[in-house]
């Protein structure tokens, strides 16, 4: 009797809701299916009814909004899956429902708003272009979800005719890359070396290196990007300038039993607050590793694995303070009228470091902006900080992703971005990528 009270209570909205019940398709019977809404009201996905009773879905952004929106034939994947309860239950007017009861005639299904910019997801789908990848956009202050990109695409309107070739794709087409994806984070990584240096060197501000283009330890060589002289550097201009060699050597000095600690802190090898399906980071590094090894993860190389998602919420993170807010892509779910029927609120997922480690962080992310690899950032008509990385994925040098990681207004911040670029080698910047977004939301 108790277990029957606590499922009744506790579990059943859960065993409801999950997308492998088959039960809640069998309310479609009932329930034209509803809308999937921006932020601003655009329509994301909706279900036209022809003058015979067919039911056509349609998501009128193609296949901008592709891994995000998702799709609901064929199984169901985004938040067609996630809001598939919502989007099949109707909270009309009852005495509308008793009218349609008795005529045979489909209730209206609730309408499920989103979090998500229209304007800006075509600013980020745009600036992707034809390359593969990912975009992320977030408001820190609260976990609002402004913008997901995955790339390549396919379109949801076509997918139940085009399923063998979607689902057998080389390129993994429907994977989200954005949540599922998993990437060397190259230099963006150099945030997370640099708050264990900080958290172990006290004296950190007093750092200094001086680079000749490359460092040579244990029989590894490790060159900077270019093999640019950087020359005396201090802790700043190490992350400014992006300098592997001092990295590296920052890499040397780091306990790794705390290395480790501090990325589980920042959740790595752990669950991630996401609605949406995701493959978890890994951080690999493991006492007794040599030296080689602690160089490579110190500059984000090596065996660590990240996603762009993770990499945003990490900078949301520093953004607001140290404190994560939980990422979420659902405002309110109303009726088809527009009542309100539920709505969310922002909540607080943890904090992943202090507001002075945060504070210490930003300022370095502003020094990319000011003067080093991110400068293309500079003299807008809005600040910015952020990272830049460019991580290797193949015993050619010349062939790389590329990364960014940023914010905007940075005093009081207003968007998160993580970009990256599958193969760009040296041809593309995620930073000129994160530049169309900011932009985009500010005009």
């Amino acid at each position: 009797m108790g277990y029957i009270a606590y499922f009744n209570v506790v579990k059943s909205r859960d065993i409801i809701r999950s997308p492998y019940n088959a039960r809640q398709d069998s309310y479609a019977k009932r329930v034209v299916r509803g809308k999937i809404l921006d932020k601003n009201g655009n329509v994301l996905a909706q279900t036209n009814v022809a003058e015979d009773g067919s039911e056509t879905r349609e998501y009128p952004y193609g296949s901008m909004f592709a891994h995000v929106v998702g799709y609901s034939v064929q199984g169901k994947s985004g938040l067609e899956s996630l809001e598939n309860f919502e989007l099949l239950t109707s909270n009309a007017f009852f005495l509308e429902k008793l009218k349609n009861e008795f005529q045979d005639k489909k209730n209206m299904g609730d309408n499920v708003v989103t979090t998500l910019d229209a304007g800006l997801q075509e600013a980020a789908y745009d600036a992707l272009g034809s390359y593969k990848g990912a975009v992320v956009a977030i408001e820190p202050s609260t976990g609002k979800v402004l913008a997901m990109v995955s790339k390549p695409d396919f379109d949801p309107n076509t997918v139940a005719d085009n399923w063998e070739s979607l689902n057998s794709s080389e390129d993994s087409v429907l994977l989200n890359r954005a949540t599922q994806g998993q990437y060397a984070p190259g230099s963006t990584f150099k945030v997370v070396t640099a708050l264990e240096y900080m958290r172990e060197h006290s004296d950190y501000a007093n750092y200094s290196y001086n680079c000749t283009g490359a460092i040579e330890h244990g029989g590894l060589t490790i060159h900077c990007f270019n093999n640019h002289v950087h020359g005396q550097v201090d802790f700043a201009d190490s992350i400014a300038y992006s300098c592997n060699a001092s990295f590296s050597n920052i890499g040397l000095s780091l306990d790794v039993g705390k290395f480790r600690a501090t990325a589980k802190e920042l959740l790595f090898d752990s669950k991630l607050p996401s609605d949406l399906p995701y493959s978890e980071s890994k951080f690999t590094l493991k006492k007794g590793a040599s030296d080689g090894e602690k160089m490579m993860t110190a500059m984000g190389q090596g065996q660590t694995q990240v996603s762009p998602y993770h990499m945003a919420l990490i900078t949301s993170a520093i953004a607001n303070g140290g404190m994560l807010m939980k990422p979420y892509l659902v405002e309110a779910v109303t009726n088809y009228s527009g009542s309100v029927v539920d709505e969310n609120k922002p909540e607080k997922a943890g904090t992943l470091m202090t507001a002075g480690e945060a504070s210490k962080l930003k300022e370095y992310m502003t020094d990319v902006v000011q003067y080093g690899t991110a400068s293309v950032l500079s003299g807008q008509g809005y600040t910015a900080a952020g990272k830049t990385g460019t991580a290797e994925y193949s015993s050619d040098k010349e062939k790389d992703h590329s990364w960014f990681i940023g914010m905007t207004n940075v005093d009081n911040p207003d968007l998160v971005i993580s970009v990256i670029i599958e193969a760009s080698d040296g041809s593309a910047k995620a930073v000129n990528v994160a530049k169309q977004v900011f932009d985009a939301y500010y005009n």
